[in-house]
């Protein structure tokens, strides 16, 4: 299984960005999708994430100006960004965990994408 990300880019404050990631190889299922973000010298956080029955989560900062959403036909997941913050520049990773896919009866975890930047500065 492998994530591969895109749409990171430079944006200005108060701007817009949609990433997106998507999971390729025997896959059944992905139950969970997510993303997380590590600033320089900061720590990985998790920043939004879906259930496969779609229910969100997103971190206090960022709710209420990002949207998770998924294509599960597709098995991608979609990051859409408004308002961006210069706080905001970061690597965004994409996670998939607990996927089921044709080669066993089992779930796998665990899975990263690659990473794409986000900067917000003017």
């Amino acid at each position: 299984v492998q994530l591969q990300a895109f749409g990171g880019g430079l944006v200005q404050p108060g701007g817009s960005l949609r990433l997106s990631c998507a999971a390729s190889g025997s896959i059944f299922s992905i139950d969970t999708l997510e993303w997380y973000r590590q600033a320089p010298g900061k720590q990985r956080e998790l920043v939004a994430s879906m259930s496969i029955s779609r229910t969100a989560n997103y971190a206090d900062s960022v709710a209420g100006r990002f949207t998770i959403s998924r294509d599960n036909a597709k098995n991608t997941v979609y990051l859409q960004m408004i308002d961006l913050k210069p706080e905001d520049t970061a690597v965004y990773y994409c996670h998939a965990d607990k996927v089921f896919v044709r080669y066993s009866d089992y779930p796998q975890y665990d899975f990263w994408g690659q990473g794409t930047q986000v900067t917000v500065s003017s």
